[in-house]
């Protein structure tokens, strides 16, 4: 289990990084205090650190994405990511909570619903209120991945809700999450905002996976939910075109703050175990100096990328942010699997950070948008730059 004394690889590398009390103040003795000693329990326990997140959120931790003015503190979206990265240096389970925070907040920033904005947003921004995005169906149907697995039907007032989304996480009946959901003779998707207990909605607890289990995550069965009119974040049609293009860059860009946490992690394993074991370990194809430099390139191309979307906004960097997304997940891999073969028999213990950052990597390379999914847009988008991009 990794402890509270533990060396983050921003201590034990030779390069300039802001270390969590850098980018948040508090944050590293949280961190130390409130979520490195309950890893094993979240990951292996399925224990969901709903305090953290409540603390964390205490801190400005959830804040960075949303303006002053609606409950923020408006840091931007590099900021964000690097809260994400130092979570995720502890524990990814948790890190994917923090972006699955921020992604609910994303879209609702981005919604011409200002009423639901200013209701919802001082709320979750400061972590009173937690909750996800429930969009990966939304992004894979798009895509000509799957199907819709919700459908909209128009109401007075507004809309029948049916349908099933599988894997949902961080929500509970006392947390908000984004659906969406495909309406007969339109294009894109109805977006809305839902809360944990709404009418209608049965959140069915996902069977166990090998990792990630503390996430809190639920199937979401809509049986005739009525979504009225005012939690509507984006209608279909040329409505969701517009709301697509200016979330798609920054809702995946986020997910990087996974990536860069364990990959430093990873570096930080490597580096340890070289103390003892340089002489055979020198032998495997990855070295720890290869992975750090991946990491350098990852994490520097990531700020950059972050600081041209807040500027530019998402629209222009879609391609540019699939393919660094794409990158982060394999070299997420390759850290993991470095590590694990440095830390030799140690690592496959059931509490040896090791087998779990392992585990870690996968989800990466796995969470929408998955690698497949990485690669089946950029191949479309090369044949066609117009093609694929809701």
């Amino acid at each position: 289990m990794d402890t509270p004394a533990r060396e983050t690889a921003s201590q034990v590398m030779k390069f300039p990084d802001a270390g969590a009390q850098d980018v948040l103040s508090g944050l590293a003795k949280l961190i130390a205090d409130e979520l490195a000693p309950k890893v094993v329990d979240i990951d292996v326990h399925a224990q969901y650190p709903k305090d953290f997140l409540h603390k964390l959120g205490d801190l400005g931790g959830l804040a960075s994405l949303t303006p002053a003015t609606l409950g923020g503190s408006g840091r931007g979206l590099k900021h964000a990511i690097q809260v994400i990265e130092e979570v995720s240096k502890e524990c990814v389970s948790t890190g994917f909570l923090v972006w699955a925070q921020y992604a609910l907040q994303w879209y609702l920033l981005n919604s011409s619903n200002t009423a639901l904005q200013q209701k919802i947003l001082p709320r979750v921004a400061m972590g009173a209120k937690l909750g996800g995005t429930g969009q990966s169906n939304s992004m894979k149907s798009c895509c000509g991945i799957e199907e819709a697995r919700l459908k909209a039907n128009k109401v007075d007032g507004g809309w029948i809700i049916n349908g099933t989304l599988p894997w949902v996480s961080n929500i509970g009946t006392d947390h908000y999450f984004h659906m969406g959901a495909r309406v007969e003779g339109e294009t894109g998707l109805l977006i809305g905002l839902v809360h944990g207990d709404h009418p209608g909605l049965t959140l069915v607890p996902s069977p166990h996976f090998v990792g990630m289990d503390g996430t809190n995550t639920f199937a979401c069965q809509f049986r005739d939910a009525f979504l009225p009119d005012d939690q509507v974040v984006c209608r279909p049609g040329a409505e969701f075109d517009a709301f697509r293009d200016r979330t798609k860059s920054a809702f995946i860009l986020l997910q990087m703050g996974m990536g860069l946490g364990l990959i430093d992690a990873c570096v930080a394993m490597m580096k340890r175990s070289n103390r003892t074991h340089a002489h055979v370990n020198r032998y495997l194809d990855d070295q720890a100096e290869d992975i750090e430099a991946l990491l350098l390139e990852a994490r520097a191309a990531t700020y950059a990328l972050a600081e041209r979307i807040d500027r530019d906004g998402s629209a222009p960097y879609v391609k540019d942010t699939l393919a660094l997304r794409l990158a982060g997940g394999e070299a997420s891999l390759k850290a993991a699997n470095a590590a694990m073969l440095h830390l030799g028999a140690k690592g496959y213990l059931q509490n040896n950070p090791a087998q779990r950052r392992l585990r870690e990597a996968y989800f990466i390379a796995i969470v929408t948008p998955a690698t497949k999914h990485l690669r089946k847009e950029l191949a479309e988008m090369e044949q066609s730059p117009a093609c694929c991009v809701a």
